[in-house]
């Protein structure tokens, strides 16, 4: 049950903005929490207020009208109405082989989309399952999703931050932010207040974020905002609030159906007027003879062409790791001359790799790239291992003991947490 107490305690936009100016003890304050952490009541009856701390999918065209629509645009419509004319011209063959080609196009244009879709998916794997809290003085691992504003977490090196936290407490905390920002370089963490208020939260020191990772140290930080209302949940909610605006390669077609829809109509009359007026035969036999004149202007295979080869773009980019969410990205991508991205995690991966090394007077190529345990250390054509050069093995050794990174698999490829990856 909800009080009047828990409603008073709903942390408000304007407490979520100034809360990196607070000292420690006002950020108790504002954030109606102790040192010690919430009860277990408080969690619960916060829950109801703000909700799970999760990525929520925004409502947007239903999966029926995303279907209907590789039905009803402008150049499908006229393939639609090409087969009833050639149902109307007394050729049935031909009007089922239009449709055909219709449904096959859009259904394939469909599963197609529909497999690309996946842009909260990704967000979601970004954050964990799982965070250590304080409740009650004590610690303990609850859901990522049960989070609240006033919980207090603990963080630890190789952690990913499930919500954005206000820091109470450091101990030679690193943070890497590059989910958010696309810098790789880690960022030291404070608990003092911030004498900058101008600064965009991102770049306030004493604050974490949702699917950021702790690359060094330990903390301990209290909730002030969870899910959508997250720095992360603001991107999920920019990356699915996007208006689909029509690509050049859409616009060129609308254009040529629309003129061909015309230039058909104009024929079509022509025709039948010259074998009514001029040739004299029946009004029946020049309305077919018409009908077939239109059908055989009907463009059917240029929209299965269009398909297939974007389709192929499709598969090509995939195999890159890159998806596609719509077909006609594919030709929007081919007409850009200039593109503004951030580079780590979008034009390289955000993974250092040694490739040469030089030892006592010796050089060494390294093959492998990134963290994937592949790769060999060659000496000329020979490969090496350490046991073969103690020089080379002596090397490895220190590389082994001067820093405290460890691999973990995830689903698509190993990375890399805690140590400084730049110095390795």
């Amino acid at each position: 049950m909800i009080t009047s107490q828990d409603n008073n305690n709903i942390v408000t936009a304007a407490t979520r903005a100034a809360i990196h100016e607070y000292p420690v003890d006002d950020v108790f304050v504002k954030l109606a929490t102790t040192p010690t952490g919430l009860s277990q009541a408080q969690a619960r009856a916060r829950l109801t207020i703000y909700g799970k701390n999760s990525i929520q999918e925004l409502k947007g065209k239903s999966l029926l009208w995303r279907f209907l629509s590789n039905f009803t645009h402008l150049m499908a419509i006229l393939l639609w109405a090409g087969g009833m004319v050639g149902f109307a011209a007394r050729m049935p063959q031909l009007g089922i082989a239009i449709w055909l080609v219709n449904i096959i196009n859009g259904l394939f244009s469909f599963v197609q989309e529909y497999r690309a879709e996946k842009a909260v998916e990704e967000l979601r794997k970004l954050l964990p399952r799982h965070a250590r809290v304080l409740r009650e003085g004590e610690e303990i691992s609850i859901l990522a999703e049960e989070l609240v504003p006033g919980d207090i977490v603990l963080l630890a090196e190789g952690d990913r931050i499930s919500a954005d936290a206000r820091l109470v407490e450091v101990n030679e905390l690193q943070c890497d932010q590059s989910t958010l920002t696309g810098e790789s370089r880690p960022v030291r963490k404070t608990a003092t207040p911030s004498g900058h208020p101008d600064l965009a939260p991102i770049e306030q020191t004493n604050l974490v974020f949702a699917g950021t990772n702790v690359e060094a140290g330990t903390g301990k930080a209290v909730v002030f905002a969870t899910g959508m209302a997250s720095e992360f949940g603001k991107i999920a909610n920019l990356a699915q609030s996007q208006s689909d605006e029509t690509s050049p390669l859409q616009r060129e077609l609308g254009h040529v159906t629309r003129t061909i829809s015309v230039m058909v109509i104009i024929i079509g009359a022509v025709f039948f007027a010259a074998a009514v007026y001029i040739a004299g035969a029946e009004v029946s036999e020049s309305f077919i003879f018409a009908m077939g004149m239109i059908v055989a202007f009907v463009p059917e295979g240029l929209l299965p062409t269009v398909t297939l080869t974007l389709a192929m773009g499709v598969q090509r980019m995939a195999k890159r790791n890159a998806l596609i969410k719509r077909l006609s990205s594919v030709e929007t991508l081919g007409c850009t001359s200039v593109i503004c991205t951030d580079k780590t995690g979008t034009i390289t991966q955000n993974e250092m790799t040694v490739t040469d090394l030089w030892l006592d007077g010796q050089y060494f190529k390294v093959s492998g790239v990134g963290y994937n345990p592949q790769g060999q250390i060659l000496q000329g054509e020979t490969a090496l291992t350490g046991a073969a050069n103690s020089d080379l093995r002596q090397l490895l050794l220190a590389a082994g003991l001067c820093n405290n990174a460890r691999l973990i698999p995830p689903p698509r490829r190993l990375a890399a947490l805690g140590g400084d990856r730049r110095s390795h």
